[in-house]
C-alpha cells in the first residue's frame, strides 16, 4: 500500500502552502502536549513565553528540550538570560488555560495580574504551576521555522496541580491520579 493508497495527504501537493500548513498543524495537534512557560527577569523585569513543544530528555546530564519559532521576538531576550543566568520553567497547572493564552500574546502584557516566584539567577516561575525547572541554555539546533533548544536542569520542584494539555488547539486537564 503506498501513501496516497492509506488515503494520506501528501504536504507536497497542497493547493496553496498556507492550507497545507494548516492540515498539517491540525494533524500535529492530535498529539496531546504539556504547556510550560521560559520566564527570566531582565533588568528587573519578566520576560517570558508559553510552550507546548517540550519534552525530557536525559537523566544524566538532566536536560530537557523546548522548540521556538525562529520568528519570535521574546526567544533571543531569554537565550541571553539562559546562557549567563538561568530560565524558570514552569509546567503549568490545570487552572492555567488563561496563563497560557496570556504568556502567548504578541500583544498583551504577558504578566498582568500573575503571581511570580523568583528563582536563582534571574529564574522566575509562575505561581500554582505542577513542577518548576530552574534551567540554563545547554545547545540549540536548527529544526527548520524553529529552533529545538536543549536546556540543562540545575534545580527542580514539584508542586501539586495536575498538568494543563494542549490538544486539537484547545486546552484542557487530566483527571487526577492517585499517588
Amino acid at each position: 500500500m503506498t501513501g496516497t493508497d492509506a488515503g494520506l495527504t501528501d504536504v507536497d501537493d497542497a493547493p496553496d502552502a498556507a492550507s497545507a500548513h494548516r492540515a498539517l498543524r491540525d494533524a500535529f495537534g492530535r498529539f496531546p502536549s504539556g504547556v510550560v512557560s521560559a520566564c527570566a527577569r531582565i533588568g528587573g523585569t519578566p520576560i517570558g513565553m508559553a510552550m507546548s513543544s517540550f519534552t525530557s530528555v536525559s537523566l544524566d546530564p538532566p536536560l530537557v528540550l523546548v522548540c521556538v519559532d525562529r520568528a519570535s521576538s521574546t526567544w533571543p531576550k531569554l537565550r541571553e538570560a539562559g546562557a549567563g543566568g538561568r530560565l524558570g520553567i514552569s509546567v503549568l497547572g490545570e487552572a492555567h488555560d488563561t496563563t497560557a493564552r496570556q504568556l502567548a500574546s504578541r500583544t498583551a502584557d504577558r504578566f498582568a495580574g500573575l503571581s511570580l516566584v523568583d528563582g536563582d539567577g534571574g529564574a522566575v516561575f509562575v505561581d500554582g504551576a505542577a513542577a518548576w525547572l530552574e534551567c540554563s541554555v545547554e545547545e540549540e539546533l536548527p529544526g527548520g521555522d524553529h529552533v529545538v533548544v536543549l536546556l540543562r536542569v540545575h534545580a527542580h520542584r514539584v508542586l501539586e496541580p495536575g498538568p494543563l494539555v494542549f490538544h486539537a488547539s484547545g486546552f484542557t486537564t487530566l483527571p487526577a491520579r492517585s499517588r
